[in-house]
């Protein structure tokens, strides 16, 4: 590296290769000089690489951090500060650390929401720890194989960097585009995987316009940022991406506010379909425009919410194939974009006062992002290329098929897409299309996803734009979850490199057995304990996590206690298609007392059906969950025979019933003579 870099360095650092390399500590757009070799080179500074590096040097291996941009923790540390996390359970290892290291900053064991500089500072200091080089403004321009292995990558500014393996953690996938491996974007079709969700949605309940609104002016043309073009036919392939935006940091104190910006460009025009959308719908408020999110200190995580909000619809569907150059006008234009829709809200006089009011109480935090004018650093880009590697992940990794023999780590997110496109319909009104928000249970992910075709790329990496269908995609890309692939792969990656062999052929039970020394999550079983242990409980425990679901579930912690690491509850939605089976595994035929948990709450439902199938038949008892449990959180069902085995079961319903049904644990004790 030349002096131009201004950077500290420490030499003497011996990798895995035994190579003296030097390591350069927070460079800047170093340009042209000498190739430097590595073990491994990061490329792409998001959360997952900047895990992924940590968890590479950590095994041994001289690793260096290469980032397009001039930030480290991707989106992390740009703004998305209230964690999509799902079953928190199920997140381990340095991704847990993370939030455990963010949690020390405010007193407490694991902070989930956290403001972005506490991010930034959490991600920086563990890089140092680590001893990662990191070099920013490097942005890729070809990549050099030597069959299916890459030799080099070359950045536009002349700089060289070799490894034996390389990780592309970048949320584009552009190193791995250019090395030749498969990609796809957009959306496959219903038969491309047999996926029920795929393609192009027949009905999107979510953020959608509750009036009907004309998307046409006074000359019959369609106003802005609604799409004229074939919208597909229902369940049909296409290359359009879900909606980007930026995640906005507000701040409610008055000391700490700077104004909403004006763009440039501002033309309030652009936003005739919200003003008009306003006017039709005078009981709408800023909660049903936008969704704040506090963060500590008075701070927000701002995102989108409803009809017409902070997802510029359709603004994304270029990016994930533009050059460098179209890249930054799409980035731009979103900047532009979501400037102008605060503004808009903020000033325009058609506005109701009461959205506007309630809205100039917030103001961009003026001590978070000091040097891009207090707006977010990263764009919200949910979605770009996805590769076609050795495994795919689909639909029914997610919802049948959840176990792995080579996972690496848990999901547990809903499947969720955000709205596609923005189309007119046939009597004159306008629909957003594309949104996807369906449950899932804990499920397991296959190294194999991170991983290209073997005859492709033998030497790469890839835990962001990893293998996986739309539908898979839109559970398994939350940060939390690359963090977890990101810190299977660089463990993987330090494997490969000491065993001189190819990414493909990593020792999985060797990968397994060390993310488990470091705290892992790889199957539910062990899942970090959230609630009571059901080994502590005595008799014959069966948790929803091993229970028959039918129909929609969602996953609940917020009322305790409870038992395992969740309980379900069906969202009081879809009455009579829902159910939840617990069945045992009796050690002796005799008399047993079952007995029921679940977490009592003022919504809950007062009629629940549960139906004891035993050796005497069928009894159906009706609970009231509003009620409190005198021994939570298990309350006694009564004294049923059962033969030995798996014959009998417990099933939760909830057919008429009038709130929410929730489904935590049953237990068998055996009743003594």
């Amino acid at each position: 590296m030349n002096e131009t870099c201004r950077s500290r360095r420490v030499t003497g650092q011996v990798g895995i290769i035994g190579e003296v390399v030097a390591v350069v500590l927070f460079a800047t757009g170093c340009a042209s000089g000498p190739s430097r070799q590595y073990d491994v080179v990061v490329y792409g500074a998001s959360a997952g690489g900047t895990i992924a590096a940590i968890a590479a040097a950590n095994e041994g291996a001289s690793v260096i951090l290469v980032e397009p941009g001039r930030y480290v923790g991707g989106l992390v540390s740009g703004g998305l500060g209230a964690t999509d996390s799902g079953n928190k359970s199920v997140i381990g290892g340095m991704s847990r650390e993370f939030f455990i290291r963010t949690g020390r900053h405010y007193g407490e064991p694991l902070a989930w929401y956290f403001e972005p500089h506490v991010a930034d500072q959490v991600f920086q200091d563990w890089l140092k720890e680590a001893r990662v080089p990191v070099v920013f403004g490097q942005q890729v321009d070809r990549v050099e194989k030597a069959g299916t292995r890459i030799r080099e990558i070359r950045m536009t500014n002349g700089a060289v960097y070799r490894a034996r393996v390389f990780m592309d953690c970048t949320y584009e996938g552009d190193l791995m585009a250019r090395a030749g491996v498969s990609y796809t974007v957009g959306r496959e079709g219903m038969d491309q995987y047999g996926e029920s969700l795929a393609g192009r949605r027949e009905k999107c309940e979510y953020h959608q316009f509750k009036t009907a609104v004309s998307p046409y002016d006074e000359h019959g043309k369609l106003l802005p940022c609604i799409y004229g073009g074939d919208p597909g036919e229902i369940g049909q392939a296409d290359h359009k991406v879900q909606a980007y935006n930026f995640r906005i940091c507000l701040s409610n104190k008055k000391e700490n506010q700077v104004p909403f910006p004006k763009p440039a460009d501002y033309d309030p025009y652009r936003y005739e379909l919200l003003k008009r959308y306003l006017n039709a719908a005078p009981d709408l408020t800023l909660d049903k425009i936008i969704n704040i999110k506090m963060m500590p200190n008075g701070k927000t995580d701002v995102n989108n919410n409803g009809a017409f909000s902070t997802d510029h619809i359709g603004g994304s569907w270029d990016y994930p194939d533009a050059d460098y150059k179209r890249r930054q006008e799409i980035w731009d234009d979103h900047v532009s974009y979501v400037q102008g829709f605060f503004y808009f809200l903020a000033n325009d006089p058609s506005v109701p006062k009461h959205i506007q009011d309630e809205l100039n109480k917030w103001g961009l935090a003026k001590d978070e992002f000091l040097d891009t004018g207090h707006w977010p650093r990263q764009l919200y880009i949910r979605e770009a290329r996805r590769m076609v590697g050795e495994y795919v992940m689909r639909q029914a990794d997610l919802q049948t098929d959840r176990s792995k023999p080579d996972s690496i780590g848990m999901g547990s997110y809903n499947s969720d897409s955000h709205h596609v496109q923005r189309i007119p319909t046939p009597d004159g009104a306008v629909i957003n299309e594309g949104d996807m928000q369906v449950p899932v249970q804990p499920y397991e992910i296959s190294y194999r996803a991170l991983v290209p075709k073997q005859d492709e790329c033998e030497n790469l990496l890839v835990p962001v734009c990893f293998s996986a269908s739309h539908v898979a995609y839109s559970s398994m890309r939350m940060e939390p979850q690359y963090m977890i692939m990101g810190h299977a792969s660089g463990l993987a990656a330090a494997w490969a490199v000491r065993n001189d062999t190819s990414v493909g052929k990593v020792d999985i039970a060797w990968l397994q057995k060390r993310l488990r020394e470091q705290g892992q999550v790889l199957s539910i079983g062990e899942a970090v304990a959230e609630g009571l242990s059901p080994r502590s409980m005595g008799g014959v425990i069966v948790d929803n996590q091993a229970a028959k679901v039918t129909g929609e579930w969602r996953s609940g912690m917020s009322v305790k206690p409870f038992v395992g690491s969740e309980y379900l509850h069906d969202n009081n939605k879809n009455k009579g298609a829902a159910a939840v089976r617990f069945v045992p595994t009796l050690p002796a035929s005799g008399l047993y007392e079952v007995r029921i948990a679940y977490t009592a709450n003022p919504n809950r439902a007062t009629n629940v059906p549960v139906v004891i199938h035993s050796a005497e038949g069928d009894r159906t008892v009706t609970l009231n969950q509003r009620q409190a449990l005198a021994n939570p959180p298990l309350t006694s069902l009564g004294r049923y025979r059962f033969v030995a085995g798996s014959d009998g079961y417990v099933e939760i319903r909830n057919a008429g019933t009038d709130g929410h049904v929730v489904a935590d644990a049953v237990q068998w004790v055996a009743v003594v003579p």
